[in-house]
């Protein structure tokens, strides 16, 4: 099966200021393109779009422009952003123009609950509707709600979840995610990525303990409407890559050759224009 991961992070220290790796224990080091794709190529990963990884404001354009060379296997490229700015057209016309970026993103799950709640942050993004570029939705399982509000002021846009919301997997949390999980899939203009998981998940997770979380998630968006993301490096907290794409073929086993094909790359790349 061909797969597009939709969710890589590379770091390059000597090049960016990422503040939050400092207190990110194992994660606090460099993560370049080779040594991903030297475990990825063997798993059928033959592309991959950069997902940015929160540097400094300063180095958001940089970190972007550079990471679109980083590898013949980088095909695009989900640039920072900050909507809640008002220099964020002018950046938006900068951005939209550069050949490879393929959607933009905002960490919301470290900021404050507020911040996609300002006027101004909807109105923004509305702004993605005619350039036609996705957004991607970082939250946590209890801002989902939150995330529900944006994504209704932004019906022409396109959203696209992250990590299935981010459950609470060690704790097996289902409730109230999976009501949440399913308000949003509700908006036609959202889609899952399955992605994340297995960083909250403790460090003995089993495939059963993920696969409640994946198939909620699938069932609810359908197979026209989820992506695959590694989520690496993050992934390596609890696990490796080889683990986790492992794990989800086993989940994904019973579905049809079509259906795990729109799953792997097809929505992908129609999602994300690659």
């Amino acid at each position: 099966m061909r797969i597009v991961d939709t969710h890589l992070h590379l770091v390059d220290m000597a090049r960016f200021s990422y503040p939050w790796l400092a207190d990110a224990g194992t994660l606090n080091r460099d993560w370049p393109a080779d040594v991903y794709f030297a475990e990825a190529g063997k798993l059928g990963i033959e592309a991959a779009l950069h997902m940015e990884v929160d540097v400094a404001e300063a180095d958001m354009e940089a970190e972007t422009r550079h990471m679109l060379g980083a590898h013949p296997g980088v095909v695009g490229a989900i640039a920072a952003c900050r909507p809640e700015s008002t220099e964020f057209p002018a950046y938006l016309e900068r951005m939209a123009a550069l050949d490879g970026v393929k959607g933009f993103r905002r960490i919301l799950h470290t900021s404050p609950d507020e911040l996609s709640q300002r006027p101004i942050f909807a109105q923004n993004l509305r702004r993605l509707a005619a350039t036609g570029h996705p957004f991607d939705l970082g939250l946590l399982a209890r801002q989902l709600p939150i995330g529900l509000e944006l994504v209704t002021r932004c019906p022409d846009v396109q959203f696209v979840l992250n990590h299935c919301g981010v459950p609470d997997v060690a704790a097996k949390a289902l409730d109230p995610w999976r009501r949440d999980i399913e308000a949003l899939s509700e908006r036609p203009n959202v889609a899952a990525k399955i992605s994340g998981i297995v960083a909250y998940a403790g460090n003995d997770w089993t495939v059963d303990d993920l696969r409640p979380f994946v198939e909620h998630t699938i069932a609810c968006f359908g197979w026209d409407r989820v992506v695959f993301g590694s989520d690496y490096p993050v992934l390596t907290v609890t696990a490796d890559l080889t683990r986790w794409v492992t794990a989800l073929k086993e989940i994904v086993a019973g579905a049809s050759p079509d259906e795990q094909a729109r799953l792997f790359h097809r929505n992908a790349e129609r999602i994300y224009r690659i």
